[in-house]
């Protein structure tokens, strides 16, 4: 059994990562073969193209790694399909966007795996916060 270091949480865009800043000085200071990570994880997430992926590096004692990737982080989804670059800064007053339900229902199935959740009725309900808490309107 391996003995771990550290955990390093990055988000990094699919298929993007790359030696620079946040990733190379996150690596680095743990030791870890950042070109190593950048080809692994490009290959793994080579699918989700524009997307952003929360990942979580284990690093061991001797200098190995071992990483997970996450589903996109809500906020991300829902700006896409709102198609919208960025949440409200007010939202309870200045409404920036719509998703319709069904598109909630499909970001809620996308995000199940990484919620404490296995109803997709409440996965959905927490994608929909997350939509209300950016000012984009829900309809159906």
């Amino acid at each position: 059994m391996k003995k771990i270091i550290g955990q390093i949480k990055l988000q990094v865009p699919a298929g993007k990562a790359n030696p620079s800043p946040p990733i190379g000085p996150a690596l680095g200071q743990h030791g870890v073969n950042i070109m190593e990570f950048c080809k692994a994880f490009n290959a793994k997430t080579q699918n989700a193209k524009g997307m952003i992926i929360p990942v979580v590096i284990t690093v061991f004692t001797d200098r190995s790694f071992t990483f997970i990737t996450k589903t996109p982080p809500a906020a991300v989804l829902l700006k896409k399909a709102a198609k919208i670059e960025k949440g409200s800064g007010e939202p309870n007053k200045t409404k920036v966007g719509k998703v319709t339900r069904a598109q909630i229902k499909e970001i809620a199935e996308i995000k199940l795996p990484d919620l404490n959740t296995d109803s997709l009725e409440s996965a959905m309900r927490t994608v929909e916060g997350a939509a209300r808490s950016m000012g984009i309107d829900v309809v159906d």
